[in-house]
């Protein structure tokens, strides 16, 4: 079989056979009896055409060595399918991480939380710690959309989608998204200190501060407060000579 599988510029030739055009042009064996059952002549030419795949210039054969060769041919020079593998390989292990990071930093708090004492009658440890900030969160939602048509439990629930959307999108590196960061968590300590008891009011902005500039390290990463200085000196040119000075002539 004539070889098309040559690449060009890196990339693989578009005239190599596809396994499917292999599959339609291989014809039976010889030895095939038409009058047999159609599955399985079917079945030995897909068979033929599998084996033929894999002959120097098939469709097969080819992606093998595209795949043989990718190490030397760096991310610029191996096929495009292999750049969408590692791609998609890629995006599947940052969300595993990440889940394994939240359930692992989930279970560190509640063993934390289970540790500390309750805060008050009824309450457990856990749902006191995050109700000093959760609980004057929503009183406050509650309190100031008494007269809208939305529920305060739907302005809470857009209230946590902005913010996971200032965290993921400053993390990313989005300038719109890091000042929406910062505008709700402003607007969240103060809405801690508005509607948290008198008595712990200082304590509970304090925690909700803390939470926030934590939080922080992650939306603001890579962000830095120095000014840039800039090297460049500017020389101005030179200036043209006077029109009224000519040379000497004797």
């Amino acid at each position: 079989m004539q070889s098309d599988d040559k690449l060009i510029n890196g990339q693989p030739n578009p005239n190599s056979p596809s396994f499917l055009d292999l599959l339609n042009q291989t014809p039976p064996p010889p030895d095939t009896d038409l009058n047999k059952d159609p599955g399985t002549t079917r079945f030995t030419q897909l068979r033929a055409a599998w084996n033929a795949s894999w002959e120097h210039g098939g469709f097969l054969h080819g992606r093998w060595e595209e795949l043989r060769q990718a190490p030397q041919a760096g991310w610029h020079g191996m096929a495009h399918w292999i750049k969408a593998l590692l791609a998609l390989i890629g995006v599947c292990a940052v969300i595993i991480l990440l889940d394994t990071a939240g359930d692992i930093f989930d279970a560190t708090v509640s063993r934390m939380v289970d540790a500390a004492p309750a805060t008050r009658t009824g309450t457990s440890a856990a749902n006191g710690l995050w109700g000093v900030v959760e609980t004057p969160l929503r009183s406050y939602i509650a309190h100031h959309t008494a007269g809208l048509a939305v529920s305060a439990s739907a302005v809470f629930a857009f209230w946590q989608l902005v913010g996971w959307f200032g965290l993921i999108g400053g993390f990313i590196g989005s300038t719109g998204a890091r000042i929406t960061w910062t505008c709700w968590g402003a607007g969240s300590v103060l809405a801690v200190w508005s509607a948290a008891p008198a008595d712990g009011r200082t304590v509970a902005t304090g925690i909700a501060v803390l939470a926030w500039t934590i939080a922080s390290t992650v939306a603001l990463r890579g962000l830095s407060l120095r000014p840039v200085v800039s090297n460049f000196i500017h020389i101005p040119a030179p200036a043209p000579a006077p029109d009224n000075v000519h040379p000497f002539q004797r």
